[in-house]
């Protein structure tokens, strides 16, 4: 009689792992936000600017949303972003936002917003530069540095913000949208600094292309452009700097 060899238990941990990854994002996808986000904003989302490319491909605006997620709920980027990469991406935002402090473009009592914050580095980046009133947004909240939001309606009143900063604008399916929420929500005198690629392009996650910072000067309708230099920002290479015109 042949003894039966016991089975490995390599597929049975495999087969475990993909069912708990599973209930991981069905529970995501069942919160609040899988309901909000399921329409596009209103208005004209051409970007109608030569340097500025809509990434083609979505069939709604969910499917839009889905993708994003996709990436932000991604366990294996999550824990890098809260391990490995955390100090070091605090380390250089906190670099950017004391040069910015230099240039009085932001201030310790700055009520800063930063925009697709993810996991929050940017954030505390602020906190830890002096700037204590600081949140972020993203589709998925991080408490207590980022709550829920889209950055193509943000969950804010108008005028609320000093600063705001965002190293995402490539992930705006709607540009204009996206930049219209920026000024809605900044302060008469506010400040947006934009963190874009131009010689590189972005992340297959990313929604649209950008070539030059003429779109950007397009878009922002109720602003000036401040500042325009090089940098070197995890894939991003150009800093863009905006302040929003005084009420008259």
């Amino acid at each position: 009689m042949k003894t039966m060899q016991a089975r490995p238990y390599v597929p049975k941990i495999f087969t475990l792992f993909l069912l708990l990854s599973a209930l991981f994002f069905l529970f995501f996808s069942l919160q609040p936000h899988s309901q909000f986000f399921t329409k596009p904003p209103p208005g004209n989302q051409l970007s109608g600017e030569p340097d500025l490319r809509i990434r083609p491909g979505y069939s709604s605006y969910q499917a839009y949303i889905q993708r994003q997620l996709n990436k932000t709920l991604n366990p294996k980027l999550r824990k890098v972003w809260t391990t490995r990469d955390w100090e070091r991406k605090i380390r250089v935002f906190a670099t950017f936002f004391e040069e910015l402090k230099q240039k009085q473009l932001l201030f310790n009592s700055s009520k800063a917003l930063c925009i697709g914050a993810r996991v929050g580095q940017e954030v505390e980046a602020l906190r830890r530069v002096g700037v204590s009133d600081s949140v972020g947004i993203d589709l998925v909240p991080y408490p207590p540095l980022v709550v829920r939001g889209d950055f193509h309606h943000q969950p804010f009143d108008g005028d609320t913000f000093d600063f705001e900063f965002s190293n995402v604008f490539d992930h705006a399916l709607y540009p204009k949208k996206f930049v219209g929420e920026i000024e809605r929500t900044l302060k008469p005198g506010g400040v947006c600094v934009l963190h874009v690629a131009l010689s590189r392009r972005a992340d297959k996650f990313s929604a649209n292309d950008l070539y030059s910072i003429g779109p950007l000067k397009a878009l922002f309708r109720r602003s000036e452009l401040v500042h325009v230099r090089r940098v070197d920002g995890f894939g991003l290479d150009t800093e863009v700097i905006f302040r929003k015109k005084k009420k008259i």
